[in-house]
């Protein structure tokens, strides 16, 4: 099946997505060939390919090595009870179908453990979405889209707090992860499995990660490159700030 037989199929479907003024048709064309790589099917995964795949997109990779736990359930909202001991990354690409019966989906299950095993898939993708939970992960996502000069669109959620930003590395003046967060010890890596998550905020966060993804898609609205945006649903409340590129920064920085 082509894009333009996607597009025709998808057409009523979409059809008030492309009511929006300054989106219309031509965006639509644009995320449904646009393709998307997604980094972990867990907490943000879940989520943002969830309203990636609602919204039209039709070219999805998802990379998760991990199974399916019981402890998943309450935010994971791609998986269910049945899908307990399955692995998260084809589990994803099954309920994915459902929502978007043209959607082209693999799945790879192995875990991302250097620049050899990431870079065939960025170099294949368009826009990166890093939905992992540890710093190796994103630290190796952050080199390798650098290199790759691919946008990436990353995000974080933990207890109560997450964050969203993009680094849009097709800019070659572009701040990268490491520019906005120094920390190089992955041993202090603060994770939902020790410090707890709000099922709500990783719903949230993801949402905003794929809106953001599907924006650099169809090449429309603002997205957030050099902000970065910060949600506390304790106090609900949204605060932006702004980051530039770092001269000392130990992974752009050298090159210039």
């Amino acid at each position: 099946m082509t894009d333009h037989d996607r597009f025709d199929a998808l057409r009523e479907r979409l059809s008030r997505q492309m009511l929006i003024s300054g989106f219309g048709e031509e965006g639509q064309k644009k995320i449904i060939a646009a393709r998307f790589l997604v980094i972990g099917a867990g907490g943000l995964g879940s989520p943002a390919l969830l309203y990636l795949a609602s919204a039209g997109a039709c070219h999805i990779t998802i990379v998760d090595p991990d199974e399916v736990s019981e402890n998943n359930l309450s935010r994971q909202i791609l998986h269910e009870s049945a899908s307990i001991g399955c692995n998260k990354a084809q589990n994803a690409a099954r309920e994915l179908l459902r929502w978007n019966p043209q959607i082209e989906v693999r799945a790879v299950m192995k875990r991302m453990n250097s620049a050899e095993d990431l870079t065939p898939l960025v170099k294949e993708a368009d826009i990166v979405l890093d939905c992992s939970d540890n710093l190796a992960t994103r630290q190796l996502v952050n080199r390798v889209c650098l290199a790759e000069k691919k946008p990436l669109v990353f995000a974080a959620a933990v207890k109560m707090s997450g964050q969203v930003t993009v680094f849009d590395f097709r800019d070659p003046d572009s701040p990268c992860y490491r520019c906005l967060f120094d920390e190089d010890d992955a041993a202090n890596d603060e994770k939902a499995s020790t410090l707890g998550v709000f099922s709500g905020l990783t719903g949230t966060i993801g949402l905003l990660q794929a809106t953001e993804a599907l924006k650099l898609a169809a090449g429309f609205g603002k997205p957030l490159v050099r902000r970065l945006l910060m949600v506390d649903l304790f106090g609900m409340e949204m605060t932006e700030l702004t980051y530039k590129r770092r001269r000392a920064c130990p992974c752009c920085g050298k090159a210039h």
